[in-house]
């Protein structure tokens, strides 16, 4: 009862005419093109954006089970907070999105779209929106985008989403690339964002946000949020290891760890914790050639081995420690190399 005697509070506040004498209304001209999803399998919400602008993740707005907002063009942010809770609180979509155009005086340059979990999905696209300017909406998406070089944009878009395989983030992504090969904004590239949350929501945020990346300065935003994206499926392989070596599976564990290094090779990272898992598995041979790629990478790496016999992270057993530590990376041979020579003058 409170949230929702929050929101017609602010709602009302909202529809209170400017006093056109003394109010300057700040411009913030967050002109973009953006994309909200839904995939009907897992439950998960989706939204991504790509603009001209400094920071532009402020626009999309997402809650598990709840829905998706992207607010954009000359960009009033609390219709995405606002759209979320009006949803939570039993509107659909397009109610929440009609009442607060309803009561927003600026609604004609503004271009927002929502989507809920009964996949009813709503889109405003203002009149006074600078051209290029426009959406369509799909059986689970909408995009939308303004300021574009072409009209052809937000179609390229629906066609891309609608014709791509894999998870909603890989469609997403396809849309985006779209819109940015059919010219995308008109003033160029700077920032992008995507984020997916869990269909099963948890009420923990950094479990439910299965994606969370973002581009906030780039001369290229979308190669960017590409790369982010894979490294974040790396990453979630090697999260699925954790899990394993909790459970004592270190055979699966091996697996996820080799699956990360595949997707994000040379990442030290993730080569040091699949050699340490393939030693606490009894693979001490296999990780060895896995460490001498992390040290040629960096030798600070061969200084934390032994560090993590204490953490219980590698067995305690100084033979194998040594073995681990004596492995030669590109550094070491080029100090003992210098070393021989100062010796033999």
């Amino acid at each position: 009862m409170f949230r929702l005697i929050c929101i017609i509070t602010i709602t009302l506040l909202l529809s209170i005419p400017a006093v056109a004498d003394d109010t300057v209304t700040p411009l913030h001209p967050v002109n973009t093109y953006s994309i909200v999803a839904y995939d009907t399998v897992t439950g998960q919400f989706g939204a991504a954006v790509q603009s001209h602008w400094f920071k532009v993740a402020d626009v999309i707005w997402l809650e598990p089970g709840i829905g998706a907002v992207a607010t954009q063009s000359l960009v009033e942010i609390s219709y995405g907070p606002l759209g979320l809770e009006m949803m939570k609180n039993g509107k659909t979509a397009k109610q929440a999105l009609e009442g607060l155009l309803a009561s927003d005086p600026q609604n004609a340059v503004r271009q927002v779209a929502m989507i809920d979990k009964n996949l009813i999905i709503a889109a405003h696209t203002g009149d006074k929106c600078i051209a290029e300017a426009g959406h369509r909406v799909g059986r689970n998406y909408s995009v939308q985008a303004n300021l574009m070089e072409k009209a052809t944009v937000w179609d390229a878009m629906a066609k891309a989403f609608e014709s791509t395989e894999g998870d909603l983030a890989d469609k997403m992504m396809a849309a985006m690339e779209a819109a940015q090969a059919e010219g995308g904004d008109i003033r160029g590239k700077q920032s992008a964002a995507m984020v997916v949350v869990s269909g099963e929501p948890t009420g923990r945020p950094w479990v439910d946000r299965l994606v969370d990346i973002r581009v906030d300065d780039s001369p290229e935003p979308l190669k960017e949020l590409r790369r982010l994206l894979n490294i974040t499926r790396a990453y979630d392989h090697m999260n699925k290891g954790d899990e394993y070596i909790a459970l004592n599976d270190f055979d699966n564990a091996n697996k996820e760890y080799a699956r990360a290094a595949e997707m994000a090779p040379g990442n030290a990272e993730i080569l040091f914790w699949h050699a340490a898992t393939l030693v606490t598995a009894g693979e001490v041979e296999r990780s060895l050639p896995i460490f001498k790629q992390v040290f040629e990478i960096d030798e600070k790496w061969r200084v934390l081995v032994p560090r993590l016999v204490k953490a219980d992270l590698l067995p305690d057993d100084s033979a194998i420690i040594d073995r681990i530590v004596a492995q030669e990376g590109l550094f070491s041979l080029l100090v003992e190399f210098t070393r021989a020579a100062f010796e033999a003058i």
